[in-house]
Order: structure tokens, then C-alpha cells, then sequence
């Protein structure tokens, strides 16, 4: 097993990754090159920027990609309000989601905050 695939942020991103694309498989098809796209890029970000970041060599470089997730954690979160508003993803779907992005957000913050006193001792 690579060493990321222990981190559980980045196991939890990994399944909303699975999930969202198995959920935006019900969005109407004119929105393929959208918002599908949109919600998919920025959901696979996620534990693909953890996992870049794992596996570089400083602790500077993992903060930059730890940041970099952070930010498609957040391009992830208005996207999914936005297919919400348009009646793309129902109100308990975007619950169910959004319980899983708030804790990859904790997980995420939290990893960070580690990683940033490992650069200043």
C-alpha cells in the first residue's frame, strides 16, 4: 500500500470521489462539459493533490499540495450548491455530501496545521 492510501483524508476523499461521480451520472446529459465535468475535476483533486503531496520530498512541497486539495475542496463545496439550487442533486443528497466535505475540510485543516509545525521546528 502507498503511503497516502493510509492517510484517512485521504480514504475519505477518495470515496466522495466514487460517490459523486456515481451521482452526477443523474445530472441531465446536457451538462456532460458542465457542471459534471466541473464537480468531477474538482472532487478528484482532492486526494490526487494529498497524494502528490505524500509523496514529494519536503514537508513545504506537501503543505503547497495539502493547500492546493484545500482549494478544490471549496470549488467542490459551491459546485454542489450550485447543481442543489438548479435541482441537479436534492436537499438530502447535498446534506449527505456536504457531512462528508465537512469532514475532509477538518481532516485537511488539521493535516496541515501538523505539516506546518513539522516547518517551523
Amino acid at each position: 500500500m502507498k503511503p497516502h492510501q493510509n492517510l484517512e483524508v485521504w480514504k475519505q476523499s477518495f470515496a466522495l470521489v466514487k460517490k459523486l461521480y456515481i451521482l452526477t451520472s443523474t445530472f441531465p446529459l446536457e451538462e456532460r462539459f458542465g457542471l459534471i465535468s466541473q464537480i468531477r475535476r474538482a472532487c478528484t483533486s482532492i486526494p490526487v493533490n494529498i497524494a502528490e503531496g505524500a509523496a514529494r520530498r519536503s514537508d513545504k512541497e506537501l503543505q503547497q499540495f495539502l493547500y492546493i486539495a484545500l482549494g478544490s475542496a471549496s470549488e467542490l463545496d459551491t459546485l454542489l450548491l450550485l447543481a442543489t439550487e438548479l435541482n441537479f442533486l436534492s436537499a438530502k443528497e447535498f446534506e449527505l455530501i456536504s457531512i462528508d466535505l465537512d469532514s475532509i475540510f477538518k481532516l485537511l485543516l488539521g493535516f496541515i496545521n501538523m505539516v506546518k509545525k513539522r516547518i517551523k521546528v
